[in-house]
């Protein structure tokens, strides 16, 4: 037992909400785990990867994540434009988060 009193305390403040607040919503931990396993990517391949998600969708979710420095958007000079996206070291740094996370479910997916 810590002494402290769950009434003197915030879930916001905690290293955990700010945590979950980076990586929370439907793609950005897809995003993630793409970036970790196949950097660089297209976002033509990202769209594809993740399936149904709008292009709207996928803009903004990959804003958010550069807004936050977890991935860096590379353009390149070219007709038409190319853009790949990479993990920045930050991002990297998470990735040992999420791996456990794949650990995980690995050892506790059930069996079919």
């Amino acid at each position: 037992m810590n002494g402290r009193k769950i009434s003197e305390e915030k879930f916001s403040d905690t290293g955990y909400s700010y945590t979950l607040s980076l990586i929370s919503g439907k793609y950005k931990p897809i995003i993630l785990y793409c970036l970790m396993e196949y950097e660089p990517v297209r976002f033509n391949e990202m769209r594809r990867y993740l399936g149904n998600a709008a292009d709207k969708t996928l803009s903004q979710t990959l804003k958010e994540l550069e807004r936050d420095g977890l991935i860096n958007r590379k353009m390149y000079p070219e007709i038409p434009p190319k853009v790949e996206y990479i993990l920045t070291k930050r991002g990297h740094s998470l990735m040992k988060v999420l791996d456990q996370l794949c650990t995980w479910g690995t050892e506790n997916r059930p069996i079919e």
